[in-house]
């Protein structure tokens, strides 16, 4: 889950009405991004051994930041034109978001061309920011009754159009996608509009609150909703600093080899037992790949040729590893 930026569309308003703890809400979760994308860039780089893309906890985190920044963003449509629709300042902010999002298709065709990115996070928010308009106006009840109907659509629509691929944008497709970050319109709004019914019902009773006119004083919660209101420029640079401060790592700390890889994961299955966890496994393995390469036996053991003599040495250090992991 390239996961997003919200309200970007809808920072229409001045900066005055503007209501600090949607800033900070938005700045935590640019931070639950940065620890996805980071994790993310780590596994692609097989510098960790999970693989987060695949991994249930990792996906549900994913689904989880998109979902909190969609809402957001709905919430922030409803701030922002409080007062009436900024028509200027929308279709600039519109604009912003719509390039950066084309900015990611084309940097992703050319980094990513079997698995770029033609419908993510900033395609849904300019495309949402463009559908909401009409419900922001709605009877709440209305609105909250089409976000549970955006929530079931995939469910229940099946229907060889939707399949094309000019019409998958919509979500309707049953058809699999490669894709590093796909976002569509439907169940996703559905995100979109409850965070316009959330609005819809709490700014009217929050509009004479101290919450209404709350500013953060600690400089860690300053920095936070500062983020915030700068989600869009600081979504376009994380990824590109991330990948690049890694692909330096790997540098100095070189990743393992498509046939070491194997190696471990075949050695953690035959390591695997009811007595010994999978992180005591992993460490083991490790341990006798190290070992092995120490005394001059990996590319014989990666080649099937070692002797029998070699074969028991193999046994004996992954045993010594095995008591070394028991006794810390």
């Amino acid at each position: 889950m390239s996961q997003t930026l919200a309200g970007q569309t809808a920072s229409t308003a001045p900066s005055s009405s503007r209501f600090a703890l949607v800033d900070l809400a938005r700045g935590f979760a640019l931070l639950a991004m940065f620890v996805y994308h980071f994790a993310y860039d780590l596994s692609f780089f097989r510098l960790i051994e999970t693989d987060v893309v695949i991994e249930p906890g990792w996906r549900l985190f994913a689904r989880c930041i998109a979902g909190s920044f969609l809402t957001i963003v709905g919430f922030s449509l409803v701030l922002a034109t409080r007062k009436g629709l900024n028509r200027k300042a929308y279709l600039k902010r519109l604009a912003m978001v719509a390039g950066a999002a084309a900015l990611v298709s084309l940097g992703t065709w050319f980094a990513l061309p079997g698995n770029f990115i033609f419908f993510g996070i900033l395609h849904h928010i300019a495309v949402a920011s463009v559908l909401a308009l009409p419900f922001l106006r709605l009877p709440v009840v209305l609105v909250a009754l089409a976000a549970i109907i955006a929530f079931a659509l995939p469910r229940f629509v099946d229907l060889p159009p939707f399949d094309e691929p000019w019409a998958v944008w919509l979500g309707l497709s049953h058809v699999p996608l490669q894709t590093a970050d796909f976002v569509p319109v439907f169940p996703w709004f559905g995100f979109v509009l409850s965070g316009i019914a959330l609005a819809r019902l709490l700014l009217p009773r929050l509009a004479d609150t101290r919450l209404a006119s709350w500013q953060p004083h600690l400089l860690p919660a300053r920095i936070i909703a500062w983020g915030g209101r700068h989600s869009l420029p600081i979504y376009l640079l994380h990824q590109p600093l991330f990948i690049g401060g890694l692909m330096l790592a790997t540098l100095v700390v070189p990743t393992p080899s498509p046939e070491e890889r194997t190696f471990r994961t075949d050695c953690q299955l035959s390591c695997a037992s009811p007595n010994l966890p999978q992180q005591v496994c992993r460490a083991v393995c490790a341990c006798t790949v190290e070992s092995l390469k120490r005394e001059k036996l990996w590319q014989k053991a990666l080649d099937g040729l070692l002797a029998p003599q070699e074969t028991l040495r193999m046994t004996e250090l992954a045993q010594s590893c095995l008591r070394e992991r028991e006794r810390q």
